[in-house]
């Protein structure tokens, strides 16, 4: 099965935390195909503060199936699910968070995630959650 990880349980799994979605990810990482998109790559790099830190993440994260996650018609359809969220009174606090989703939708993707900002996108879009 692919997945798709966000950057929320990246860090937790580089930090070592051991929360439930960066145990899964950890065995995702043994059994499932794990996938990396450019947004979530950007995220993840820029939050390591010791370059050997850096270098260790950079490297397994770019030996992953990689992806481009925006074009025009990921950020009209992002823009359209944050509006629609936002006309049901739901702020979705990041643009990234929308992005994300939207790839994930449109892809029918399965995401892994630790950030309440995707639940909205699981009740009114079915966007796909990796089941821990």
């Amino acid at each position: 099965m692919k997945i798709f990880v966000d950057s929320s349980v990246w860090i937790d799994y580089f930090n070592g935390s051991p929360t439930p979605q960066a145990d899964a990810l950890d065995a995702a990482l043994r059994h499932e195909q794990v996938l990396m998109g450019d947004l979530i790559l950007t995220e993840v790099l820029q939050g390591f503060r010791h370059q050997r830190d850096y270098d260790v993440a950079k490297r397994l994260l770019l030996a992953l199936p990689f992806y481009t996650m925006l074009d025009r018609d990921i950020a009209v359809q992002s823009a359209d699910h944050y509006r629609f969220l936002r006309l049901q009174g739901i702020t979705v606090r990041k643009t990234i968070d929308c992005l994300i989703a939207t790839f994930c939708i449109h892809h029918n993707l399965p995401l892994l995630h630790a950030d309440n900002d995707f639940e909205p996108f699981v009740e009114y879009f079915n966007l796909n959650i990796f089941q821990l």
